[in-house]
This record gives structure tokens, C-alpha cells and sequence, in this order.
């Protein structure tokens, strides 16, 4: 398993949280996803590496935008 943490911009509650657990959650090989709406970071737990590509695809379809 590994574990990558990045920074989500636009995040303001739980809907939003739940947004971007659930389309990055459909990702091939995630395990989970842990999201804090106060920090910003979404912290995801896979049986591979995923590309940032891939991250930033699913946030974007969960309307927000991926940073640093």
C-alpha cells in the first residue's frame, strides 16, 4: 500500500469532502481517501502509486482544483 497526501483548493464542508472521497474513491486500487475540509488535504491510500494526473482528473470531476 502507499500513501500520498495533496492539497485541494475550494473545499468548504462536507459535501464538498464527500464529493472528492467519492470521485477519487472510484479510482482503480484505492483503498481509501481522507479528506480535511479545514487543512485542505485529501490524503489517499492505494495498492499503487497513482499518477497526479489521475488526482487531479477525479478532483477536478468533483469540481475542485488540485494544488502543490
Amino acid at each position: 500500500m502507499t500513501e500520498a497526501t495533496y492539497t485541494v483548493e475550494g473545499m468548504t464542508c462536507a459535501h464538498c469532502a464527500s464529493s472528492v472521497r467519492e470521485e477519487v474513491g472510484e479510482l482503480a486500487g484505492v483503498a481509501s481517501v481522507d479528506v480535511d475540509v479545514a487543512t485542505g488535504f485529501v490524503k489517499v491510500t492505494s495498492e499503487a502509486p497513482l499518477t497526479r494526473d489521475e488526482i487531479e482528473a477525479a478532483v477536478s470531476e468533483a469540481g475542485y482544483r488540485l494544488v502543490a
